[in-house]
């Protein structure tokens, strides 16, 4: 098992009180190996990854897509994943 890259993404917790809303950001980071993708609460093995894509919104970051054979997964992050996304590409396409 050998890290291929990694890229940070953003896990907001929305909390309620009795008298107020707030958000809590928890920063955590997403990790490619050579045969699985680990992120905080998920691994997937390389053989169910099938791609990453990312969206932009308004020029603050964006969603990380990660395309499985179980369905799209979603990181919020705050900078482009370009690096990570072409270390995928690059090595196992």
């Amino acid at each position: 098992m050998s890290l291929i890259a990694q890229h940070p993404y953003i896990k907001i917790e929305r909390k309620v009180t009795s008298i107020e809303q707030f958000e809590i950001e928890h920063d955590r980071i997403i990790y490619l190996y050579n045969d699985k993708v680990v992120t905080q609460n998920r691994e997937f093995p390389i053989k169910v990854v099938m791609d990453f894509s990312y969206r932009e919104i308004a020029n603050q970051g964006g969603i990380l897509y990660l395309h499985t054979l179980q369905g799209v997964y979603t990181y919020i992050v705050k900078s482009s994943p370009k690096d990570f996304i072409t270390a995928y590409r690059a090595y196992f396409k």
